[in-house]
């Protein structure tokens, strides 16, 4: 078999190869990335097993998590399957499961309602319903584009995502919220969150904005992601439920151990629990 070169054709032949999997623009984008950065680490020269396995180790010794190691070799991995050199695949890292999180990067209930303040006082109506609609369903940023005015008028949003289609509930104070922000910004059908030009908002844009609130609000920014906004909607919706399959299937994840990362608590949280546990006499 031929050595393996990875060249700009061979990236855009992936590319092409992944629409035709039905893989969400987001995924395509995140393996693109990390096929160009592993193309830039190995250059003109050959891939061989050894020269994947330091790039792993490279990572690791740049201090990447180790999540993100094992997410960026399963993008190398699959584009090492598509090309025919499976005998390339390298190890993805074991971890023991989480069984707390770290306070420094969950967003807790009161940094968010100091968000949503931080929003209203600067006079951005958008942003605030934005923060309120993405931890108030728990849907993906990227989801948002789902949010339109004939689904909020139902009550009921059809969001399709890594090709999987699931409901997502609209409660009735949400609906108020954004049917008349619907109805002030003269939106009567589609999209609401969107740009001047009528197109949905764009991750980045949204990102900008929510990172523009920190200082308002006196929230740490590595917390303020769109993200952690899901995260705050799962570790509520648990705390009542505790369902966590109900929780999994709302969330739309295939696996329930994805879910699990979601609702871990914080350190602070699981100290106290061992201290209530008052085993050391």
């Amino acid at each position: 078999m031929d050595e393996l070169i990875i060249t700009k054709e061979r990236t855009d032949e992936f590319r092409n190869y992944l629409k035709l999997e039905e893989k969400s623009d987001n995924t395509i984008e995140k393996y693109m990335r990390d096929i160009k950065a592993f193309r830039q680490y190995a250059g003109t020269q050959p891939v061989t097993k050894e020269l994947a396995i330091a790039y792993k180790e490279k990572l690791l010794a740049d201090e990447y998590a180790v999540r993100s190691v094992n997410s960026m070799i399963a993008s190398l991995n699959s584009f090492f399957t598509f090309a025919g050199y499976e005998y390339l695949k390298v190890k993805t890292i074991k971890e023991q499961r989480q069984i707390f999180c770290s306070e420094e990067k969950e967003l807790t209930r009161e940094e968010y309602n100091r968000l949503l303040s931080a929003a209203e006082s600067k006079g951005n109506k958008r942003l605030n319903l934005i923060l309120q609609t993405i931890c108030g369903t728990g849907i993906r940023v990227s989801e948002l584009k789902f949010i339109t005015v004939e689904a909020v008028k139902k009550g009921e949003a059809f969001v399709f995502c890594k090709g999987k289609r699931r409901s997502v509930f609209i409660v009735k104070a949400l609906q108020k919220k954004l049917l008349r922000f619907a109805a002030e910004q003269k939106i009567e059908s589609g999209c609401i969150f969107i740009t001047r030009t009528g197109k949905p908002l764009s991750r980045t844009n949204i990102w900008r904005d929510m990172k523009n609130l920190c200082k308002d609000a006196n929230v740490n920014p590595d917390k303020v992601l769109p993200h952690n906004l899901r995260h705050l909607f799962a570790r509520v919706f648990y705390g009542i439920e505790k369902d966590i399959a109900k929780l999994a299937d709302i969330l739309g994840h295939s696996s329930i151990n994805t879910t699990r990362i979601y609702i871990i608590s914080t350190g602070t949280e699981h100290r106290q629990r061992m201290e209530n546990m008052r085993l050391v006499i």
